[in-house]
């Protein structure tokens, strides 16, 4: 699985390459990960409300077609697009996203932060005042809304499928202007909140971010 570092690029010329490579891709194409860092840009999924983002701002929207709702990326956060035959990988959509998930949860335990999946809210939390706790977050019940008491949401994950094959993918907040956030319901959810890694006292360099997320997601993701 092929790492590449695409450095800071702007946000749809990557999308309509990822595009194009999943339709292009044949049997024996090589499944790779990219690793970016995009100017300021509201990305909406297929199912975004337009509700969901609060102000206006010169800050460009940009539709798509991965799931979910709203999100911002900018200067700070590292976005990683694997782009895997899901099919020739031997696992369904549900493990891919576990699979997403647990890569980013080794990746805040390098920095000695614990991550936290919540029921029905993909991507990665964790709890702002206690960062390294290891306590677990209270049962969430099936047919019950999220719960985001004392949590703060540091990866956001949205993913398209598209002939077994997928793109899009996961934004993991490092050190960032947080202050778009405030201009959207994050993900759908009015009052959540959004953290990175140096708002909890980790304080790290992009590249080094960008390296061990990449390495955790190839791991995580190898069939």
């Amino acid at each position: 699985m092929k790492i590449v570092m695409l450095g800071r690029v702007e946000y749809r010329p990557t999308l309509e390459a990822m595009q194009a490579f999943t339709a292009l891709r044949q049997a024996h194409t090589a499944d790779e990960i990219w690793v970016c860092e995009h100017p300021p840009t509201f990305t909406e999924g297929i199912s975004s409300r337009s509700e969901h983002l609060l102000a206006a701002s010169e800050i460009p929207t940009v539709r798509t077609d991965r799931g979910g709702q709203i999100t911002y990326h900018g200067p700070g956060q590292v976005v990683a697009y694997p782009l895997i035959d899901l099919r020739r990988a031997g696992y369904f959509v549900k493990e891919f996203v576990f699979r997403i998930e647990e890569a980013l949860i080794r990746s805040l335990g390098v920095w000695g932060i614990t991550g936290h999946r919540v029921r029905g809210a993909p991507g990665i939390y964790v709890r702002p005042q206690d960062p390294a706790g290891h306590s677990r977050l209270a049962p969430t019940l099936t047919s019950a809304a999220p719960d985001f008491s004392g949590l703060g949401k540091i990866a956001a994950l949205g993913i398209k499928v598209s002939r077994h094959c997928s793109y899009h993918g996961v934004a993991l907040n490092v050190g960032m202007d947080l202050t778009p956030f405030d201009l959207i319901n994050p993900c759908g959810y009015a009052g959540l909140q959004t953290v990175d890694l140096s708002t909890i006292g980790v304080s790290i360099a992009w590249e080094e971010a960008a390296a061990i997320l990449a390495a955790r997601l190839q791991s995580a993701l190898t069939p």
